[in-house]
């Protein structure tokens, strides 16, 4: 088997390995994986409104895992993409509930370049960091994880205007124009709340992947992330190098946390904890192998489970992540896996 097919063997191998493993569990708690996953897929492709809902929650798991995997082209694991997402999101937002009567192809294009902008100013302190004094972007980005977290608790609560809070915990809605929501898209899916962020994530996997694959930029980031010290000796400048991947992961991040603010909630609220979607959409982009035409195909599978999850009747819900824990530790592991497919090889070789 090529290496190119490999590429798209492991992650399909890992995802029936991963699901097998689960219905294993199943078993061992009683429960019937063969009604458990019948349940889970009809659930998620039984209504046009679950299907809209479907196309709702890839959008910004696509785009987060966009900026992760730009991140470890170069080399860097960065944790950060909550932190990331949810500074996008907070400041999207406040910039939508402050001018709330913008047409709104001006309100979603400021939307967007706040998003990235906020995202990018994030992921920049841990880029200049590890640039200039060395430091772990694993360590940095967590403790910025918990400096943006209760940073925008404080914006919520104490800074943003009481004229656009609902309660001290939530503002109100952002209005129509700044919604992301789109009333044609929500009728044709029986009122889901998919949005024009599944369009915006398609058009970034494209920008995404021409940069890393046909421009020099692209060349040099995944050159810094094979050997600095390489990149350097043949001209490269790996600290700007370095500081600019970051930004670009921590830009795309804060765009898939404006998504998820202003495309499915529609408003801003306080968070107890680092957002679900920065977690899994690390996790997609690890299913994808950090390519980026296979990161929609992950976020699929993903949205599927969470809006398939549940109706999981007696289930809990909470097996669904375990599977999904699974399908990230065959694919972690995948050195078992093509060692498996290159045993089968050199056995049909013979």
């Amino acid at each position: 088997m090529s290496k190119q097919t490999q590429r798209w063997a492991v992650p399909l191998i890992a995802v029936f390995l991963g699901m097998l493993l689960g219905a294993v569990l199943m078993l061992i708690f009683g429960y019937n994986p063969f009604w458990a996953y019948n349940d889970l897929l009809y659930t998620a492709f039984g209504s046009i409104k679950n299907i809209g809902e479907i196309f709702r929650a890839m959008g910004p798991l696509i785009l987060i895992a966009l900026g992760f995997s730009v991140a470890s082209k170069a080399g860097f694991f960065n944790i950060g993409l909550p932190g990331q997402a949810l500074i996008g999101w907070v400041m999207a937002g406040w910039f939508a509930l402050s001018f709330p009567d913008l047409p709104k192809p001006i309100s979603v294009l400021c939307t967007i370049v706040i998003g990235l902008v906020a995202g990018g100013l994030a992921a920049a302190v841990p880029g200049i960091l590890r640039a200039y004094l060395g430091t772990s972007e694993v360590i940095v980005t967590i403790m910025m994880n918990y400096i943006i977290l209760y940073s925008t608790q404080y914006l919520i609560q104490d800074v943003f205007s009481d004229s656009i809070m609902r309660t001290t915990e939530a503002t109100i809605k952002v209005s129509q124009n700044a919604s992301y929501q789109i009333e044609w898209l929500s009728n044709l899916t029986d009122h889901s709340r998919i949005n024009i962020g599944i369009f915006i994530a398609l058009i970034a996997v494209v920008i995404v992947w021409f940069m890393m694959k046909k421009t020099t930029l692209g060349y040099e980031i995944t050159s810094v992330g094979i050997n600095p010290h390489a990149s350097e000796y043949a001209g490269m400048p790996s600290k700007r190098l370095i500081i600019m991947s970051m930004v670009i992961s921590g830009a795309i991040a804060g765009l898939g946390g404006t998504v998820e603010g202003l495309g499915t909630f529609e408003n801003v609220y306080t968070q107890t904890s680092s957002l679900s979607i920065g977690w899994d959409g690390m996790a997609v982009s690890l299913l994808a192998i950090n390519n980026a035409i296979g990161i929609p195909f992950a976020a699929f599978l993903y949205a599927v489970l969470s809006v398939g999850k549940t109706g999981m009747i007696g289930v809990p819900s909470e097996i669904v992540d375990v599977i999904s824990a699974f399908i990230i530790f065959f694919v972690g592991s995948d050195y078992i896996i093509r060692r498996f497919l290159n045993s089968k090889k050199v056995e049909g070789g013979k």
